[in-house]
């Protein structure tokens, strides 16, 4: 069985078979994911009621799974500030893992790359949550299992 935190069949093979350098992209409800997802990518409709699963839950899941290299999010506008979501996004990413934020029509540019691998779209209705990872590389091989 499935020891790490990710159980989805779908998102689990989206991540599996994705390779150094591919993205990942966590969306709020909102998102056009019809329209702004890469031609490759896998996009999983995961947002259950309004709010739930909220991007960062998503995003801790999502961390569990892989090694993240890169994250991009929207520059939130004037009117947004401060944004919670993105508060609670950059607090959860690894120490050492730059973010940046890019204009909104340039982040759907990124997101439409075929390089996206997975689209998630969550519950969340946050405004500017949506967060795109570049996915690095496993540089020290796990410890072996010890058996008894």
């Amino acid at each position: 069985m499935i020891k790490g935190t990710i159980t989805h069949p779908q998102i689990l093979q989206a991540l599996a078979t994705a390779g150094h350098k591919s993205t990942v992209l966590i969306a709020d409800a909102h998102y056009a994911a019809a329209t702004a997802v890469g031609p490759n990518a896998h996009t999983v409709h995961l947002h259950l009621t309004a709010g739930a699963p909220t991007i960062p839950d998503v995003l801790r899941a999502v961390l569990d799974t892989v090694v993240v290299e890169h994250a991009s999010q929207i520059k939130a506008t004037a009117d947004a500030l401060p944004s919670t979501v993105q508060q609670e996004v950059a607090e959860t990413l690894p120490t050492g893992v730059p973010l940046e934020y890019v204009e909104r029509y340039a982040f759907y540019e990124l997101a439409r790359q075929g390089d996206l691998a997975l689209a998630v779209v969550t519950g969340d209705t946050r405004r500017f949550g949506n967060v795109l990872l570049r996915l690095g590389a496993l540089i020290t091989p796990p410890e072996p299992a010890t058996g008894r």
